[in-house]
């Protein structure tokens, strides 16, 4: 019998005492993520527009856009934009930071998704306002799942 690797390191990992996870996050783990970042402060809907395909076929290779309305001035800017995603293994995909040097509050990047969900992007301004948006996306092969 032979054991993957993955599934080695795993039961390594268990037997050691480290703490494990399941294999998606639930909706509170990624409520529960998002209020880290919120820290009390409400998010309002708006100003973040987040473009990810709806329908992915290979969630190993999801390319999403984020762009925030800012003037991106020393006086008012993005500082961060963060990603979250509610049916990965761990909520918090990604966390982009920003000054006004940066031009403009845009990013494109690619990120793996675990399975169909909703992803979204929190953008945290100079002012310390936050602002969200969000999309849903259909994965029609998930990655992240591995054993």
């Amino acid at each position: 019998m032979t054991m993957k690797r993955r599934a080695f390191v795993l039961s390594a990992a268990v037997a050691s005492g480290l703490p494990s996870f399941s294999a998606f996050a639930t909706v509170a783990d990624a409520t529960q993520a998002i209020e880290k970042i919120l820290r009390g402060k409400k998010a309002s809907t708006g100003r973040v527009t987040l473009v990810i395909p709806p329908l992915v076929e290979n969630g190993n290779l999801v390319t999403m856009k984020v762009s925030v309305v800012s003037p991106m001035t020393q006086a008012d800017h993005v500082q961060a934009i963060h990603i979250v995603a509610e049916g990965n293994p761990l909520p918090n995909v990604v966390s982009f930071y920003l000054s006004p040097r940066a031009g403009r509050a845009a990013v494109t990047t690619r990120i793996r998704l675990g399975d169909s969900q909703r992803v979204r992007a929190i953008a945290q301004m100079s002012d310390g306002s936050v602002w969200q948006g969000e999309a849903a996306t259909l994965v029609t092969l998930a990655a992240c799942t591995e054993v």
